[in-house]
């Protein structure tokens, strides 16, 4: 239910009572005042209601059986868009008076409630926005009680329009009217604003006889803005639009000139553009569209959604080599007005709607630095005046084995808090260095951050610091304890240790992390291990190693490695990764293969490199030795002759993945690898890929295409996960394996290991909620580090 049930007839002699009602959680933001304003005037009760940094605060006074009524239908029939966590309540003196009154909001205290994430236009807006009669028609920054912007634009708690970026748009008398009407969509609505009130839309181009983007861009002709931008990008422009949490850089997904020239400027190579479709009719003929799809794109979140992609020359041009396409709908009235109403001009109906940023660094929010840096971007600026206070790049969803899996949790999610299987003491988390996010936690919640970025570009940096100092004013959290990655070089670690001061810095394994990350969220109280299958690119091991192919049987307390993937050396570190082929003949030269002239991988590296490259494993030159399962997928894809040449992160294993389903299922067992015992101070048990790759390498002189290898390795890394942890089982007893780090993003594997493991009578646990990349992995440490009775 969404509304108060009609009270219940009262007995005469009832005795008045007076209650004092606290209700915490995300109930900021989200009608919950004026839904309170309604139950207790609907039971016929006195008194009023407040926000406060607490949570919301009601006092009811009237019949005793009508006041213990309210106290019971606060917390179960709440707003929609509510997350009640917890309702208190204890009696007060009778005070008398008569009426219901809704108080201004009262700071003080700690804060410990947070306000709705940022929430897709809905329904009854969006019939206003294309009502001619309604005097919202075609208002860009149209909202409710029930949608619209929310974390973005607060500046502090408690959640009133004068702690949010709309304090300088003052209401005119109409929208003041609907905001103090108990029977309006729009009471106490903080974002509430029309034409008449604002904020304003704009379109931006360069100034005459000035470059693009120059600061003397100049506001263009007096016009419809949307329209404009409209036509602009119907001639093959690239617009950046302002967004609820930052600018993105949009074209006409089906001009392939403009988006050739979007992933020119950009520097973006081959690496997937997200898409903007008007609704599911637009999506259907590109992408494999499920019900549990449907429900996404079309929920409250609206994330970025990875769907199997059809055959075609679009998808080709968004999303090179890869087997998904990114879709969302739109959540925005103004993205609405983009891709057009009912009736308007004919205009693309399909936008790419990829990041505002240079490649590295994080959103661009600020209007000032959108028309700077992104000046050699676009060309025009669709924006207004209404600031972003928080930045906020799209969530990333896909659907694995009928559930959800996410990728990127940013907009839409956070800041909501993750309650907690054993309480934490106030601490920061400060993630690793791709795909930053950090965590702050205390007692039973830990609030993990939007997508923060890579944190080898200084802007990341700093726009890490702005959000952790903008998370703990909204949480209250103080940390007492930081937490960090092992890995010396990693950013986030210097950071934490520069911030530490007299606070305590806990070092956590990244491998253990994962694992403690897909624990938490599972809500496990790490009594028992569990067999955490820990397989990503890079993560800094014990002993010095790069480890990423790990079997770790692990709590929160500490881990045994019990199983790796066979080292082999990183030649070159980052080139390798760029330069898939690097490691494919690595691994190839370490499994006594040679380097045949034929394979894919030999004739992709110069020879010139490949005398260098000898030379370099002969003496171990900048050779670190590696058990990166990530590493292994992207030798994989080198020697299968799918990729030779990273421009993005994982792209080589995304076109792995991407091969391997074009085969499809596969007749016989696929490759194995060869078990063996672990030597002195390594793991119990080592994966030797050498006979994978001399499989490989047969099918290949066989004539077998890239398709055809590609689907038998990944046959051969779930059955690698199976054996091994039955294994596991037959020596230690245990019987749950959780399934993590960024090798887990691929939905074909992920779906392959679960599908075994279960079979051998396994409880398997898969993220859901946090990512299982490195976006997770502050939730771990958190877990690891800061538990009152952590015992190391």
């Amino acid at each position: 239910m969404t509304g108060p049930r009609p009270a219940t007839a009262l007995a005469v002699a009832d005795p008045v009572e007076r209650r004092r009602v606290t209700v915490r959680g995300v109930v900021q933001g989200v009608g919950f005042r004026p839904f309170v304003y309604t139950l207790a005037t609907g039971l016929g009760l006195a008194g009023h209601v407040t926000n406060t940094a607490e949570g919301v605060i009601a006092e009811v006074e009237g019949a005793a059986g009508a006041v213990l009524l309210f106290c019971d239908r606060i917390g179960a029939d709440a707003p929609p868009l509510a997350v009640v966590e917890s309702v208190e309540h204890h009696p007060l003196a009778v005070a008398g008076g008569a009426g219901f009154a809704i108080l201004a909001s009262s700071g003080g205290g700690p804060a410990r409630t947070l306000v709705s994430p940022d929430v897709a236009t809905c329904a009854d807006c969006l019939a206003e926005l294309a009502d001619p009669a309604d005097r919202r028609y075609r208002h860009p920054f149209i909202t409710c009680t029930n949608c619209g912007p929310r974390f973005t634009i607060v500046t502090g708690l408690p959640y009133d329009r004068d702690h949010t970026t709309m304090a300088r748009f003052p209401m005119c008398p109409d929208c003041a009217r609907e905001y103090t009407d108990p029977a309006d969509r729009r009471f106490h609505a903080q974002p509430v604003a029309c034409h008449a009130c604002g904020p304003r839309l704009r379109l931006v181009r360069p100034g005459s006889g000035t470059p693009a983007g120059d600061a003397a861009a100049e506001l263009a002709a007096a016009g419809d803005p949307v329209a404009e931008a409209r036509r602009l990008l119907g001639s093959g422009a690239v617009l950046a639009v302002k967004g609820l949490g930052g600018y993105h850089l949009a074209c006409d997904a089906a001009d392939p000139a403009a988006v050739a020239l979007l992933r020119r400027r950009k520097n973006r190579g081959a690496k997937p553009f997200a898409l903007m479709a008007r609704d599911f009719t637009d999506i259907e003929p590109l992408a494999e569209l499920g019900p549990q799809e449907r429900t996404l794109l079309a929920g409250l979140v609206r994330p970025i959604v990875l769907l199997r992609r059809r055959p075609g020359e679009l998808g080709e041009a968004v999303a090179p080599g890869s087997p998904d396409l990114g879709f969302m709908l739109p959540y925005t009235p103004l993205h609405h007005l983009l891709l057009g109403l009912p009736g308007d001009p004919p205009g693309p109906r399909l936008l790419v709607m990829t990041s505002g940023n240079l490649s590295g660094e994080p959103i661009v929010t600020d209007d000032a630095e959108a028309l700077d840096r992104l000046a050699h971007l676009a060309d025009a600026w669709l924006t207004h005046d209404r600031p972003i206070h928080v930045p906020c790049d799209d969530s990333v969803v896909r659907i694995c084995d009928g559930d959800p899996l996410t990728l990127r949790r940013s907009r839409g999610y956070a800041p909501l808090p993750l309650t907690l299987p054993v309480p934490v003491r106030a601490a920061l988390a400060v993630g690793g260095d791709l795909k930053n996010t950090f965590c702050l936690g205390e007692g039973s919640h830990a609030w993990l951050s939007a997508h923060i970025g890579d944190m080898d570009d200084l802007a990341t940096q700093q726009a890490f610091e702005r959000a952790e100092a903008q998370l703990e004013s909204v949480t209250g959290v103080r940390p007492g304890l930081l937490a960090a990655d092992r890995h010396p070089g990693y950013r986030s670690g210097r950071w934490a240790e520069r911030a530490a001061g007299e606070r305590v810095l806990t070092r956590v394994q990244h491998h253990h992390a994962h694992i403690a990350s897909a624990l938490a969220e599972h809500g496990l109280d790490g009594t028992r291990r569990v067999i955490g299958v820990a397989f990503d690119g890079t993560g800094y091991g014990d002993d010095g190693a790069v480890w990423g192919g790990e079997i770790l049987l692990a709590d929160y307390d500490g881990y045994h490695r019990f199983g790796q993937l066979g080292y082999v050396p990183l030649p070159g570190g980052d080139a390798a990764v760029r330069r898939p082929y690097r490691m494919a003949l690595a691994h190839l030269r370490a499994a006594g293969l040679g380097w045949p002239p034929g394979l894919p991988c030999t004739a992709a590296c110069p020879p010139d490199e490949l005398r260098l490259l000898e030379q370099q494993l002969e003496r171990g030159l900048n050779c670190v030795p590696t058990s990166s399962m990530g590493r292994l997928f992207d030798a994989v894809s080198s020697l299968a002759g799918v990729c030779q040449q990273a421009g993005y992160e994982a792209q080589a294993a995304i076109e792995l993945e991407a091969a391997a389903l074009a085969a499809g299922p596969q007749d016989g067992p696929g490759y194995a690898f060869a078990l063996r015992p672990g030597g002195a101070g390594g793991a119990e048990l080592v994966a030797d890929p050498g006979p994978v790759l001399a499989a490989a390498v047969a099918d290949l002189r066989d004539g077998a295409g890239p398709g055809q290898v590609a689907a038998r390795f990944h046959i051969a890394v779930a059955g690698l996960v199976r054996r091994s942890c039955r294994l596991a089982r037959e020596r230690y007893g245990l019987d749950a394996v959780a399934l993590t780090g960024g090798v887990f993003a691929n939905a074909l594997l992920s779906a392959d290991c679960a599908a075994g493991l279960r079979q051998d009578g396994f409880t398997v646990l898969r993220h859901h909620r946090v990512p299982p990349n490195d976006g997770g992995l502050a939730l771990g440490q958190l877990m690891v580090a800061a538990r009152p009775d952590r015992s190391r």
